[in-house]
């Protein structure tokens, strides 16, 4: 299976076995088990490499074999015992005991080499620590931790490719736990999406680097690193040359935090970390167990940050700090600029920084006021992008990223509000792919977007005081809506609201006098068929015909690129090559979104990617093969994986059975909708019965008539005939008709299933017999057509729109004042002629007739 088939089976099963240990607590175990397995399995791979057969592994790989720890501990940095290998404790099986696990923790700090200890020391401490949680007693603990590694035991570790599937089941299990864990999920997960917008600009910006540091004061999980690294390594020969410096505070995510890092496949020697303080002691200043850090404050080409907002924290002295004293020291109550000044003085003159904040900052007064003031006047700040809320776990507070660089030649800053672009997902907003697109897009191009983007001169925002909020210079809020009172009073659509149509009238010059004519005020409609003229139109054919032209050979375009290099091709760089085409071809087409168009490609990228990832790993064979299909299901209180079935390794059955074998999957459709039609037949014959009827043939019915006991016709039919009587014939036929029904009805469901299960055997020997032909075809229909029909239904999407919104101005404009005055004095003359109808007391009378009086406006 693929990565992201493997992980989501890790965290199902992993969520069921944690019982009453909160999720956030949880997630140090089993990251923890997986990161050991991770380094076992490593130096096992090592030795092997080194010449080491099993045997050599069992008998020598100990600490009295000093060579061999010698040899292992200068290679790897570290050194794991064969007694302490994880695979050795899957093989005990029933010896296994919770004890292992702390003797092997215990040795492996103790064995670190000291090149290492930065990387390693203390790093499984979480873990060791708080193995008496998972259990009353050693029983109890034992079982839950053997439960722990057998389940992480399927996870493969044998090879480069799979360095990035650890890293990524790593970071989806921390995704879901943060989506679990409420609040404390903030300490130390930043969503992945903004981890990715944040990567993707710093990235562009370090575009030809040779050699990049990277540094984030707040790591958390390190998510924001690894994001960038990756994001960065897209344009490097080498990636290497990245060397990342990370530093939190809280020890349990700092384990966190170098886990991570490790298994991205990133050299010990490039991870500099730092369990500490970040605003109390710059690093590396007072760091006496760094001998050179001491006179060597770090400078990075990139610096990355999501710190807590608006901590506390203590300023005292801080005013001759070198990271504030040019700038003004955040004030007590709030630490946003304090972590933001801290980024800023490690950031190279060349280099680019990003940082999440709240709002408040872009705003606040005081203290804040005179450090926004500065940040400007000195020309740090590139760009400022307004979030969506209930972005981040645990909190819905308004964030932003803030873009800042210690040397720019523009003096403006680019103020971006993308807080309408997202979809919900949950209690909480996501960015989409396309939102990111163009996000990235305009901070890169620096280009100004109605309602969305604008670059604001240095002399706006002293004008406004140095106050950014966002709102002061975009608007992106929706217009108002007005009502023409000349419309309103004699009818048609008034012209400037059809002006406001403008982008559609540009492009189809010759549609709107097809559509309307005019009194030189107003335009009225003047066809019947909005749609079909719309459609019919030589403006409106001609654009769907050069749209159509545009991408007559993407289907091919897309094939040879996915399918054709299927084992070779890198995903990332191919991702990045389609979209680019993509681009390039919409570039030429007016009123079609691009970024809508993106979000159509990225959807259906997500699941190709994933389907790659298992060809380049396992081979061309991997679409021919077939798992079994296992599900879960309850037995004695219990859950029990039973096999249901076989499901396709990357081809689904549905899409098999619907390309190839689509005759007989369309008997099973016929027999289901013959199915489908029976009980309105019964329906049928049951209104037929008058309310005698029912009481003869009653026991065939249910207590409230509303339905046949079938299992009582034959029964009922039987005492009809019995009874002689030729006024129940009618009965007798019509419930013979029933038992036939029920008869067909029965025979259907066993055919159906019969055949739903022989497809089902043939669908899978249809999979692991596939021609070359058959098995390209089935690729196009996943992959290719999918893209295809959605970017071609873009621009009847858009006519479509404009349909709408001609359909709404009718709508709106169709009665006229005068219309709805008749209308009203219509309705009151009918209630008054209805009232004068009714009969009460005097006194009822007198107040009716005094209302009939207002209707009728006598007053």
């Amino acid at each position: 299976m693929n990565k992201q088939q493997l992980a989501s089976k890790i965290w199902e099963s992993a969520n069921r076995m944690r019982s009453k240990i909160e999720a956030n607590e949880y997630k140090d175990y089993i990251l923890g088990f997986i990161f050991y397995k991770y380094l076992s399995d490593k130096e096992v791979r090592w030795l092997h490499a080194n010449d080491y057969t099993d045997d050599d592994i069992k008998n020598y790989v100990n600490e009295e074999d000093e060579e061999s720890v010698q040899n292992i501990q200068q290679s790897l940095g570290y050194f794991i015992a064969y007694k302490d290998l994880f695979s050795t404790w899957i093989n005990m099986k029933s010896d296994f005991s919770v004890d292992n696990v702390r003797t092997a923790l215990s040795s492996f700090n103790r064995l670190i080499s000291p090149s290492h200890k930065r990387v390693f020391e203390k790093i499984f401490n979480t873990l060791e620590t708080g193995l008496s949680k998972l259990g009353e007693n050693v029983k109890t603990q034992t079982k839950a931790v053997s439960d722990l590694i057998q389940l992480i035991d399927e996870i493969p570790m044998d090879g480069k490719q799979d360095y990035d599937v650890l890293g990524y089941i790593y970071e989806y299990l921390i995704d879901k736990f943060a989506t679990n864990a409420g609040k404390k999920a903030g300490e130390f997960y930043t969503p992945h999406e903004v981890s990715v917008l944040m990567s993707e600009i710093i990235a562009e910006h370090l575009k030809g680097h040779s050699e990049i540091k990277i540094y984030d004061p707040t790591s958390g999980s390190g998510s924001l690193l690894i994001n960038i690294g990756h994001s960065i390594a897209k344009y490097m020969d080498d990636p290497n040359r990245i060397r990342y410096y990370a530093q939190e505070l809280k020890s349990n995510t700092y384990n966190l935090t170098r886990m991570n890092l490790v298994m991205r496949g990133i050299l010990p020697d490039n991870i500099v970390t730092r369990n500490g303080d970040t605003l109390a002691d710059d690093w590396p200043y007072f760091d006496e167990s760094d001998p050179i850090g001491t006179y060597d404050p770090i400078y990075a080409d990139a610096v990355v940050s999501n710190p807590p907002y608006s901590q506390r924290w203590d300023p005292e002295g801080k005013e001759n700090d070198p990271r504030y004293s040019n700038y003004g020291v955040a004030p007590k109550s709030k630490a946003d600029y304090a972590f933001l000044l801290h980024d800023l003085y490690h950031l190279r003159p060349d280099g680019i920084m990003t940082i999440v904040l709240p709002h408040g900052v872009l705003f606040r007064g005081g203290e804040e006021e005179r450090i926004r003031r500065n940040l400007i006047e000195k020309n740090h700040i590139d760009a400022i992008i307004g979030l969506p809320a209930n972005i981040f776990y645990g909190t819905g507070i308004p964030t932003i990223i803030m873009v800042l660089r210690q040397k720019r030649e523009n003096t403006d800053t680019l103020i971006i509000d993308a807080s309408k672009g997202f979809i919900k997902e949950g209690k909480n907003n996501k960015l989409r792919a396309c939102d990111i697109r163009k996000i990235v897009d305009t901070v890169i191009k620096r280009v100004d977007v109605p309602k969305y983007a604008r670059r604001v001169s240095k002399e706006e925002i002293r004008k406004n005081e140095y106050n950014l909020n966002i709102p002061r210079y975009v608007d992106s809020s929706e217009p108002t809506e007005s009502w023409d009172v000349y419309a309103s009073m004699f009818g048609g659509i008034p012209e400037e609201e059809l002006n406001a149509l403008s982008s559609y009238w540009n492009v189809f010059p010759s549609l709107k006098q097809d559509l309307f004519t005019t009194d030189g005020k107003c335009s009225h409609i003047k066809v019947d068929d909005l749609k079909s003229t719309i459609f019919s139109n030589t403006d409106v054919q001609k654009y769907l015909k050069e749209y159509n032209t545009i991408f007559k050979d993407f289907p091919k375009e897309l094939s040879e690129k996915l399918i054709d290099q299927a084992q070779t091709l890198s995903i990332v760089k191919t991702e990045d090559e389609i979209t680019q085409n993509l681009f390039e071809k919409l570039d030429s087409v007016p009123l079609i979104d691009k970024y809508e168009a993106y979000e159509i490609f990225y959807t259906t990228f997500t699941s190709i990617s994933g389907d790659l990832e298992s060809i380049q790993t396992e081979g061309i064979k991997a679409i021919r093969q077939v798992d079994p299909n296992m599900v879960i299901k309850k037995k004695n209180n219990k859950d029990h994986e039973v096999q249901e079935g076989w499901k396709g390794h990357i081809l689904p059955f549905a899409l098999v059975q619907e390309e190839l074998l689509k005759e007989d999957l369309n008997q099973i459709q016929q027999k289901q909708q013959e199915l489908n039609e029976i009980p309105s037949v019964y329906d049928g014959i049951l209104e037929s019965f008058s309310e005698d009827d029912k009481e003869v043939i009653s026991n065939a019915l249910t207590e409230e008539n509303d339905a046949f006991v079938l299992k009582n016709v034959q029964s009922t039919i039987k005492m009809l005939k019995k009874e002689d009587d030729s006024e129940y014939n009618n009965l007798i036929q019509q419930l013979q008709q029933v038992n036939a029904l029920n008869i067909k009805e029965k025979q259907l469901k066993k055919e159906i299933k019969n055949d739903t299960n022989a497809l089902h055997l043939k669908t899978k020997e249809t999979i692991e017999n596939l021609s070359d032909d058959q098995l390209i075809s089935l690729l196009q229909a996943k992959w290719i057509q999918p893209i295809i029909e959605g970017i071609e239904a873009l621009p009847n999407r858009q006519i479509d729109t404009l349909q709408k919104a001609i359909e709404s101005l009718q709508k709106k404009y169709n009665d006229t004042f005068e219309d709805i005055e008749k209308e009203i004095r219509e309705t009151e003359k009918q209630l008054s002629q209805m009232m004068s109808e009714l009969q009460g007391s005097e006194e009822d009378m007198a107040g009716i007739n005094e209302f009939r009086k207002l209707l009728r406006g006598d007053f």
